[in-house]
């Protein structure tokens, strides 16, 4: 269903920030505008913001703590079934029902528990040392004396992770890691292919699904203990999931990795390198808990989640009628000075710190624990190994309304000659 500007017309009237042009699908407002200005615009108004974005969809944004809070988890008045991403809206997901990230309760819980299960802290830190090592062999080449772009390693961290736990051969990480970039930032010149972002993103949609039909297909008769062979053998409803929710949902996997993981340190590195920050934290390692949850909830690297109501209902004071499509904005939400006290300040040591960086919910991200421990093993071996870091050039933005992240991030470091807490 979709809603026509007519009939939020009175909304919108009122709305402050409507007619001045805001236009919170452009890409080009996070790679170089100001969308945490915009937020606390937003989130100052005492209603929804209404965004038309063609005669026929728009969108009620989400920019508060307690409002997102309440629409991820509510899954029964707000669906994801329909699709989660602003990019598809009024275009239901074909993978709805199908893929953990568009499935609802119960169907979402009973298809997620062995994979959770395979996910858990426990089982996620028998793999340290793996993990361990393959950060060390990505973040070793910085001590060279060169200048080192930290962010074009990070963006291979999650592929070596996650395809390492999912059994994918080596020679494939590259190219696979590419291409899941290509599927959250194909607005982005650098990943834009030359007939546009809609052939860009069928080709690495096309790519990626083959290479995960032919690798189901090889483990279905050559099973491991990785995690697609965990999909492979989870039952829910009574069978087995079928091929296309197994490769629908690795997909899925590899991009929730590709957007949680590399954008915390990304934003880190980006922001407080030259400043009092890094020292900090290098010299207290008691801080690595506490300082990564900050940088989770600073970068908020997944941008929005897409919902639609499935019956009228008044939130903010606002009206939002059966069918409308509403989005949550997370970086906005981990920005409400009403959930976190001195919101646009980055504390290492902010505790509690409940953000919504992963999500919260029944759709809290299945690799949440994986994604901690990788990023508390890569800030302490980074800090463990190296000092004095300094900026080596201009930083780059990721042009994308879905990922809140770097794509380059040019440095230069020594190599420590004590350990971290000498």
């Amino acid at each position: 269903m979709t809603t026509s500007s007519s009939t939020h017309s009175a909304r919108i009237s009122g709305c402050p920030v409507h007619n001045g042009g805001l236009d919170l699908v452009d890409p080009s407002l996070y790679s170089d505008g100001d969308a945490p200005a915009i937020w606390r615009r937003l989130r100052a108004l005492d209603t929804l913001h209404w965004q038309q974005v063609d005669d026929d969809n728009g969108f009620w944004s989400v920019v508060s703590y307690e409002d997102a809070d309440r629409v991820l988890r509510d899954w029964a008045v707000f669906t994801s079934e329909r699709g989660t991403l602003v990019d598809l809206l009024g275009q239901d997901d074909p993978a709805g029902g199908r893929q953990l990230a568009v499935t609802d309760p119960p169907r979402h819980t009973e298809m997620r528990v062995r994979l959770q299960k395979a996910l858990t802290a426990r089982a996620v830190d028998r793999q340290r040392d793996m993990i361990t090592s393959l950060l060390v062999e990505l973040i070793e080449p910085l001590g060279d004396g060169g200048v080192f772009d930290f962010a074009e390693a990070t963006l291979a961290l999650p592929m070596a992770v996650s395809g390492t736990l999912m059994g994918i051969p080596r020679r494939d990480w590259s190219w696979l890691s590419r291409l899941t970039t290509v599927c959250i930032a194909a607005d982005d010149p650098e990943y834009q292919g030359p007939d546009g972002k809609a052939a860009t993103l069928e080709t690495a949609h096309r790519e990626l699904f083959a290479y995960f039909q032919d690798l189901v297909e090889f483990r279905r008769t050559n099973p491991t203990d990785d995690l697609l062979s965990v999909l492979i053998g989870t039952t829910f409803e009574g069978r087995h999931m079928s091929p296309g929710e197994i490769i629908s949902n690795c997909y899925s996997l590899l991009l929730g990795a590709n957007v949680t993981t590399p954008h915390s340190p990304n934003f880190v590195m980006a922001e407080f390198i030259g400043t009092d920050v890094l020292a900090d934290w290098a010299a207290h390692p008691e801080v690595d808990a506490t300082a990564t949850e900050e940088a989770l909830r600073w970068a908020s690297p997944v941008n929005h989640f897409l919902r639609y109501a499935t019956q009228d209902v008044v939130m903010h004071d606002t009206p939002i009628a059966a069918g409308d499509a509403v989005v949550v904005w997370l970086g906005a939400a981990n920005r409400d000075e009403k959930a976190f006290p001195d919101a646009e300040v980055f504390n290492l040591r902010r505790k509690p710190n409940k953000h919504l960086a992963f999500g919260v919910g029944p759709h809290y991200c299945v690799g949440h624990s994986l994604a901690r421990v990788t990023l508390r093993i890569l800030f302490s071996e980074l800090f463990e190994r190296f000092d004095d870091f300094q900026a080596a050039g201009p930083t780059e933005r990721l042009r994308s309304n879905f990922v809140s992240g770097y794509k380059h991030i040019p440095i230069t470091a020594k190599r420590r000659t004590k350990g971290r807490s000498s």
